[in-house]
């Protein structure tokens, strides 16, 4: 085996490596954040519901199940925005600015939960919502711009739940 071909294979195992690291930080980001922000407001959920609520919220066990999974859901989306090969420019910026967008929608997520729950804003955290789930809407549309469907597909079920969220929301509001 001559030189070169053990270069190679050191690059293509440090670079298999890189991206299986990258690809287990990426889908854990959005678990941890999660986590962090229930975190901080485990304290105020008992106040929480016994606050007055629209007849069609669902029971409080399953807010944790629908979070992890939708928090595991968008982590496979942004390493699928992040490993997407880029054959010009154009893909390429659209995908940092699909990276953008989600970091941004990430940090609007985990306030969102702090300006709901620990502060109870709700009516501005209504308004919060709506520039969140804006955000997923056109993280969506850049994925499936940049033929990236697999991640837009993983989003879908995100702006879903946020969509009936931002309903959620506005009705705890309009009823306390």
């Amino acid at each position: 085996m001559n030189k070169h071909n053990t270069k190679s294979k050191t690059f293509k195992k440090q670079s298999n490596a890189k991206l299986v690291w990258s690809g287990i930080g990426l889908i854990l980001l959005p678990v941890v954040v999660g986590f962090a922000a229930s975190a901080l407001t485990m304290d105020v959920m008992n106040s929480f519901g016994k606050l007055n609520q629209p007849p069609f919220a669902p029971p409080a066990w399953l807010f944790p199940i629908a979070w992890t999974i939708l928090y595991i859901l968008m982590g496979v989306a942004s390493f699928l925005i992040y490993k997407q090969t880029c054959k010009n420019k154009q893909q390429k910026s659209l995908r940092k600015a699909s990276l953008i967008i989600y970091f941004a929608q990430l940090f609007f997520n985990f306030w969102w939960i702090l300006i709901f729950f620990r502060f109870e804003l709700r009516y501005f955290a209504f308004g919060w919502l709506l520039v969140m789930w804006s955000l997923i809407l056109a993280l969506i549309i850049l994925c499936f711009r940049n033929h990236n469907k697999a991640a837009a597909i993983c989003l879908i079920p995100y702006i879903l739940w946020c969509t009936f969220a931002s309903v959620l929301n506005i009705s705890v509001a309009l009823l306390n």
